[in-house]
């Protein structure tokens, strides 16, 4: 064991506490899967990150993530809480406006914007119909009716999430699911609805703490979007960057969202998480957010 560089990173807000956290070791050289693993189960943080030199000549660092459950290829506020660590603890880029992560999923830019925000390129994905009676399973757990979902992706960027457009963001807001029949299933459930009336919901106009954390006055949201990963421990996701990413793909690409917009996320557990979504002229989705260093300090790995 050694002292190892470390911090703790709120992602998707610009106040500690209404984010994602991701915990994030800033030099794992030296440290083999299973110890990688014991210190995601130890911090039992949705995700736990691990920096390291890159083998790919292209990339400014390699990145491995792993939940307390398991590995994943991609994530994507790992990806920004690491990328804004990575920068606070003096890394240098190879080109002083983008950033470029080596992790399983292969090359992720990592673009830097205006207020110190960082926006990660959406890696490809996949998507495919569900079949009618996986979907009416899914519903039946949400305690949705038919008539509320207008459409239903599964949805592969290397997570996969069974994807979901509500009727209304109120409707996704009211959500209870059934988190033990969605682990049977197997399933990622993420949702998405639109605002009526964009910033308006009760569930965020009761809170003036939640208020104040994305700033009264600054642009509303769009859509409310939760996810739900009961299969790998987790109930609801604060803030899930990688849900986002492809939920962004499949609706804008559908004519369901503009091209650029504000989503909401973790309303319903007292987060103010704020997701900025745009695809470019190129085609490509952008995902970006406020990050804010909570912890800073070592850890004995």
């Amino acid at each position: 064991m050694r002292a190892r560089p470390f911090q703790q990173i709120d992602v998707f807000t610009a106040t500690p506490g209404y984010g994602n956290p991701v915990a994030v070791v800033l030099d794992s050289t030296g440290l083999d899967d299973a110890a990688m693993q014991h210190f995601a189960r130890w911090t039992n943080l949705s995700e736990t990150t691990f920096v390291l030199p890159p083998t790919d000549a292209q990339a400014d660092y390699a990145l491995r993530i792993f939940t307390p459950g398991g590995e994943l290829p991609f994530a994507g506020h790992p990806t920004l809480g690491s990328c804004f660590a990575w920068l606070a603890a003096g890394g240098q880029p190879k080109s002083p406006d983008c950033v470029m992560q080596q992790c399983a999923k292969g090359l992720v830019p990592i673009r830097r914007e205006a207020a110190g925000r960082v926006a990660f390129a959406a890696p490809a994905m996949q998507m495919t119909a569900p079949s009618p009676s996986r979907l009416a399973k899914v519903a039946q757990a949400l305690g949705v009716t038919a008539a509320q979902v207008q459409r239903a992706q599964v949805l592969d960027n290397g997570p996969q999430w069974f994807g979901l457009l509500l009727d209304s963001a109120d409707t996704v807001l009211a959500l209870q699911p059934d988190h033990a029949a969605l682990a049977q299933l197997g399933l990622k459930v993420g949702v998405a609805g639109v605002h009526a009336a964009p910033g308006a919901s009760m569930l965020i106009a009761k809170s003036s703490r939640e208020a104040r954390a994305f700033g009264a006055g600054r642009e509303a949201p769009l859509i409310e979007v939760r996810a739900f990963a009961a299969p790998i421990g987790v109930a609801e996701d604060p803030v899930t960057g990688s849900l986002n990413a492809s939920l962004a793909q499949w609706l804008i690409g559908d004519g369901e969202l503009p091209a650029r917009y504000l989503a909401a996320q973790g309303t319903a557990l007292g987060r103010a998480g704020r997701v900025h979504v745009q695809r470019d002229e190129a085609g490509q989705v952008w995902v970006g957010g406020d990050c804010v260093s909570v912890i800073r300090g070592e850890v004995s790995l």
